[in-house]
Parts: structure tokens; C-alpha cells; sequence
């Protein structure tokens, strides 16, 4: 600026200003060419999977070295997708050592359940004379798997884990006897007559009983309706944001999981929309869990609506052997209800068959609760009189087919679910 200010009013000045302005291109030219590679030795290591869970921070490990030469204040960017926030936009630090590995460890905290990609980490540097920022993206291979919370279900329902004994094992008594057959004995007064051994007894000539054991190992399976009606948005408990249905059902498919194997019990998962696409043999263990878990995190909702014969016909041909069964599903569908009572009674005579369903808002009988203040307060409860009388309805219908049918509060969702399956396990149901 000066030099150009006395080129206006002196020729000497004007042509000592070209050469400085040209002196100092040059110098800005080399600066700008002698520092183009200067980050080309950075290399960047991250972490194949990056597991996370919704709305709980976590963090990103970064494996950082320079091959050429040290470097001073580097910046450090990560380009996150819209539903992972970071703690930090931006990230400076030196590498002061060459061929030498350095940690940057990155916090972030998502917000959707679901898999992103992880493909690049954006970096930039002064140059030597300090003329230029020198940027560059280092190209990585990594994805984020972002699970659901089950922090806060289990924080609700770990009142129904701490019933403990000395050993360990959780006291629930047991209302009947087991139905899997252990020994036969001789008769004892009190002895049911339904108990008798009659063959045997023939043959002795004097009373023999059937003595039963408790089955310990008994196959859970959760069935989880992904289709069109399980895309309504409810809130989500201990949160002010509202998700979708199928996100409530998958949250409490993995606690009941978790039940499930504290229990001793094999746990599986039939998924299904417009036909059945999912079907995950009961098993136990963490690997099992972890495979359940990944098969569901990035389940979304269909816009079709279900297929129940279909279903049934699926379930009839993988299982053989007598399990539970838990429908998480949504009947306030008069249409669709009527399809899953005509079929549903093929399952009901071999297995156990559990439905459950989010009560839907407002659904309650007329006079339940505070009374109506006004016109449309009233019309309102009426509403919720009519679709609360078709579910009691439906559950009458089911209930003569031999299946049980549920409407869990959404707040309580995960919980009643674990306690509706304590009882079974508790009266032999299965």
C-alpha cells in the first residue's frame, strides 16, 4: 500500500514499486510452490468401525505421522454428516517427530440410529513464510454404527434385574410344575390322578408317577413390524424428540434380548414388512446379541402394508420346536386386525403367542380420568372410547384363539415387556 500510494505521485517511486510488487510475487510463488507437498507425507489411520450410541457421546480415534518433515499447528477437520455433532469443529496440534505415530482423540455425540460413512479427514497448515494456508484431504476407510440408547431402558427397568439370591440367580417362584418329563416314582398320597403313569402302573400293579423338571432353556423369539404403520412418530421417553414406532419396538426387542439372557433363555428375531425379511435362529451369548443388534440398527420402516399369512406360513416352516412369541406390532388397523385374527390361530395351537401394541394417544373409555371441559374435549374422548372399544374387542377375539394381546404405555414400553415375560417364565407357560 505505501509503495503504491508514492507510485501516484513520483515515476521513480512507480517503477521502484514494480520492482518490489515483483520481487514479492516471486517470493509469494515460491512460497506457494516450495510448500505445495508439505502435507503429502501425513498419513491417517482410523479405526474400521466406529460404534456408537444414540444421544450418548463418544469418541473417534485418530492414528496420526508425518513421513517428510515436522510440523507446527496443523488443523485438523472432520466432515461428520448432519446427525453426528462433534465437540469440536476443528482440532490443532504439532507433530514434532517424524515416522512417529500420534493419537487425536475426537468426541462426538449422534443423534439418529443408523450407519454412515467415514471416508476422509480434512487437514491445513501455514507455509514456511506463512503466505498461504496449505490444505489437503487424507482419504480414509471407515463407517459410524450408531446403535440405540438402552441406557435409559435400562436404567427404567433395572428394578426387575436386582430381585438376587445368594448365588446369583434371580428368585421368581414358580406357580406350576414343569412340562418337560424327568422320572417316573412310586405313587405318594397327594399325587394328582392326571400325574399317574397308567401303562406302567399296569404293569407293576401299583401306582407309578410322572414326575416333570422345569425347562431352564426355553427359544424367545421377538416379531417386529416394520411395516407402513410403524412409521407414526411417538415420543421418546427421558427425550424431548419424537421417533418412530419401529424405533420404540427395536429398543425393547434388545432389552427384552438382554432379559432373555440373564434368564438363560435362547433369544431370536423374525422381522417383517410387506413379507418376512429378517429371521435370526434363537441362540444366547454376547456375539448373538451383537448380531441382533446389527441386523436392527439400521432397520427403517416400509410404506406397504403387511403380509400375515405370509408370515405365518414363514414361522410354520423354521420352527418346529415350541417357543414364545412376541409380536411387536400396531392393530388399531381395522383391516389389518381382522387379517392377523384369521391367521394368527394356525401359530396360537403350536407356540405361545404374545401381541403387544403402543396404546395409541387418548385411547381409554369415556369416563376414565379428568372429565371433558369442553365441546371438542368431548369429542375427543369419544374418539378414544371408539378405538379403545375395538381393541378391547380384538383382544376378546384373540383371547378366544388362545393368544394373549397387550397395550403397553409408550413410557413403560420396555419394562412391561420384561415383566410380561418374567410371569411366563414364571407360571410355565411355554
Amino acid at each position: 500500500m505505501p509503495v503504491a500510494l508514492a507510485a501516484a505521485f513520483s515515476s521513480t517511486a512507480f517503477v521502484l514499486g514494480c520492482i518490489v510488487l515483483a520481487v514479492l510475487c516471486t517470493v509469494a510463488a515460491a512460497d506457494a510452490l516450495g510448500n505445495a507437498w508439505r502435507l503429502a507425507g501425513v498419513e491417517i489411520e482410523a479405526p474400521r468401525i466406529v460404534r456408537l450410541s444414540k444421544q450418548v457421546p463418544g469418541n473417534v480415534e485418530l492414528k496420526i505421522k508425518s513421513t517428510n518433515r515436522t510440523l507446527k499447528n496443523v488443523r485438523f477437520g472432520l466432515p461428520l454428516p448432519a446427525t453426528i455433532t462433534a465437540e469440536l469443529d476443528e482440532f490443532v496440534m504439532q507433530i514434532p517427530k517424524t515416522d512417529c505415530w500420534y493419537r487425536l482423540q475426537w468426541t462426538v455425540e449422534p443423534t439418529e440410529c443408523g450407519q454412515y460413512a467415514f471416508q476422509m479427514v480434512c487437514l491445513e497448515t501455514a507455509s514456511l513464510l506463512g503466505l498461504w494456508l496449505m490444505r489437503r484431504q487424507v482419504p480414509v476407510e471407515s463407517e459410524f454404527r450408531v446403535y440405540p440408547n438402552l441406557r435409559t431402558e435400562l436404567r427404567s427397568a433395572a428394578a426387575l434385574f436386582l430381585n438376587r439370591g445368594d448365588n446369583g440367580g434371580h428368585l421368581w417362584r414358580q406357580v406350576s410344575k414343569g412340562r418337560e418329563f424327568e422320572k417316573l416314582r412310586e405313587y405318594i398320597p397327594g399325587d394328582t390322578y392326571q400325574d399317574i403313569h397308567w401303562k406302567t402302573t399296569a404293569k407293576r400293579k401299583e401306582p407309578v408317577t410322572k414326575v416333570y423338571q422345569i425347562e431352564r432353556t426355553q427359544e424367545i423369539y421377538v416379531v417386529l413390524d416394520s411395516s407402513r404403520l410403524s412409521a407414526r412418530r411417538v415420543h421418546a421417553p427421558g427425550s424431548g424428540e419424537t421417533v418412530t414406532m419401529l424405533e420404540r419396538y427395536i429398543t425393547s426387542a434388545l432389552m427384552l434380548a438382554v432379559a432373555a439372557e440373564k434368564q438363560g433363555d435362547l433369544f431370536g428375531l423374525i422381522e417383517f414388512g410387506a413379507r418376512p425379511n429378517l429371521f435370526l435362529k434363537a441362540a444366547r451369548g454376547k456375539s448373538h446379541f451383537d448380531t441382533c443388534r446389527n441386523a436392527l440398527y439400521t432397520l427403517l420402516p416400509e410404506e406397504a402394508s403387511p403380509d400375515f399369512n405370509e408370515l405365518v406360513s414363514f414361522i410354520r416352516t423354521r420352527l418346529r420346536k415350541r417357543a414364545l412369541l412376541v409380536f411387536l406390532t400396531s392393530l388399531d388397523d381395522a383391516a389389518e386386525a381382522e387379517r392377523f385374527r384369521e391367521s394368527i390361530s394356525l401359530l396360537s395351537h403350536h407356540h405361545l403367542v404374545v401381541v403387544n401394541m403402543l396404546k395409541p394417544e387418548g385411547a381409554h373409555p369415556l369416563f376414565e380420568g379428568e372429565p371433558a371441559v369442553s365441546t371438542s374435549d368431548l369429542y375427543d374422548r369419544l374418539s378414544g372410547h371408539i378405538s379403545w372399544r375395538k381393541l378391547h374387542e380384538l383382544e376378546l377375539q384373540l383371547r378366544a384363539e388362545g393368544v394373549q394381546f397387550g397395550l403397553l404405555e409408550n413410557e413403560q414400553l420396555s419394562g412391561d415387556l420384561i415383566t410380561q415375560y418374567m410371569q411366563i417364565k414364571q407360571r410355565q407357560l411355554i
